[in-house]
Parts: structure tokens; C-alpha cells; sequence
């Protein structure tokens, strides 16, 4: 319920609803999550980080994948808001790891986080597929709208004539990777066709004329950020 009024913008009552619960209350896992939601949704990500340490440490611990996956997610928004990009990138792929097993993409709608989830990608990830995933659905719904979503913008960083198309995003995503045209369509169970469409769009758009121009060239346009403690060169880890 908390979660829910803080989506709708009443942090009045959620704050007031917390102001009503005992210490014990507060200091389950749930409770935690649902604090640092209110937090970052009134602008305070390090308010976050300091209700979601115990969850994070283990000393509040969560039984259940998909508040453990929430949990490390919003610790991942909370970190990168403050500016801590290593900490955000472990806590985001902790929060992918224990999402992947049961395919959860639910708490990446209740947190969207789709920036954060694009420059995760680019800077290397055991899950690129999923992470294609959720960049591929839907948007929250509008406050008092239920049921109506948003479609997501595609994404067209300065330098671009031309914005991308949510497919050729789920492309790019897989681009930084090892993986072979073959094995991306796979990923993404298109044909190897469309993926090659998709990836000759991608440097037209970019203006490219190789797979290693077109990485240098996203990142440089602000796709992505360089990979923290990358060597040059050095070929990025594919996808499972």
C-alpha cells in the first residue's frame, strides 16, 4: 500500500502512515523498501541508501526474489543519484542476478530505471537479454490513468539526426558484447535478418562503419558511460 500511494505522489500520508508504525515495524525488510521509495521520490537518494543498509547487509533480510531484487534496485537508483556509478552498477547486477532465475521484470515497472539499466548494459553484464527485456516494455501508467501506459521514448542522445527505435535500443544493447549476429538474434528470438536491419540502421544513424566504431561512437554521444576499470581493448564479457 505504501509503495503504491508513493507512485500515486502522496508522500504526505506515506510519511504520515510511517509515523504511525513502532520500531519493529519499521525495520522490516518491506517496511525498509517501501521508506526508500518515499525517499528518492522526495529527492533524498542518500536518505535511501541509509533505510536500505540493514536490507542490503543481510541484518533485515528477505525471503521472497522479487523484494530482493527491489531492494538492491533502489539501492542501485539511490547510489547512482548520489553519484557512486561502481557501487550502483554491483547493486543493480546483484538485483539482475536474483531476477533472472524467475524471469522477474516487475520491479524494474514499480522502479524504472532506464538509463541506469542502458549504461548497465554497455559497461558489461551477464544479463543483456534481460535487461533488453525490460527496456523493450511498457512505461509506468500515468497517475489516475490505470491501465494506460506510455510508451517508452526512443532514445536519441545529442549528435543523433535521427532517434533510434526501441528495437535498434535492444540491439545496441548487445552490440558492446562478443556475441555473433547469430547469437544476438537468439537473444532476442528475431531473425538474424532483422537483427542485421537493425544494426545497419544503428550506423547509419550513428555513422558508422563497424561494430567497434559504432560502441566508441554511443558512448561518445552519451549512451553510455566507459566501463570503470576496463582495459583499452579489451573485449567486453557476453551475455549467458
Amino acid at each position: 500500500m505504501l509503495l503504491t500511494l508513493t507512485r500515486m505522489e502522496q508522500t504526505e500520508r506515506v510519511e504520515s502512515a510511517f509515523a504511525e508504525l513502532d520500531d519493529e515495524q519499521r525495520d522490516r525488510g518491506a517496511m525498509r523498501i517501501a521508506l526508500a521509495a518515499l525517499r528518492l521520490a522526495r529527492g533524498d537518494p542518500r536518505a535511501a541508501a541509509d533505510a536500505l543498509a540493514p536490507v542490503v547487509a543481510g541484518a533485515a533480510p528477505l525471503t521472497h526474489p522479487g523484494w530482493v531484487t527491489q531492494a538492491f534496485l533502489l539501492e542501485a537508483i539511490a547510489r547512482d543519484a548520489v553519484g557512486d556509478q561502481a557501487a550502483a552498477g554491483r547493486a543493480l547486477e546483484h538485483a539482475l542476478d536474483v531476477a533472472e532465475p524467475d524471469g522477474l521484470v516487475f520491479p524494474f515497472l514499480l522502479h524504472p530505471a532506464p538509463k541506469l539499466l542502458q549504461r548497465h548494459a554497455w559497461q558489461g553484464t551477464a544479463h543483456a537479454a534481460l535487461i533488453s527485456q525490460i527496456i523493450a516494455l511498457p512505461t509506468r501508467p500515468r497517475p489516475g490513468s490505470p491501465g494506460i501506459t506510455i510508451p517508452p521514448q526512443p532514445t536519441q542522445p545529442a549528435g543523433l539526426t535521427q532517434p533510434l527505435s526501441q528495437a535498434e535500443v535492444r540491439v545496441l544493447c548487445y552490440l558492446p558484447t562478443s556475441l555473433t549476429m547469430q547469437e544476438i538474434a537468439g537473444q532476442l528470438y528475431l531473425s538474424v535478418n532483422t537483427v542485421r536491419t537493425h544494426t545497419r540502421h544503428i550506423y547509419e544513424k550513428l555513422g558508422a562503419h563497424s561494430r567497434h566504431e559504432v560502441v566508441d561512437l554511443a558512448r561518445a554521444l552519451g549512451l553510455s558511460a566507459p566501463a570503470a576499470g576496463r582495459r583499452a581493448g579489451e573485449t567486453p564479457r557476453s551475455v549467458r
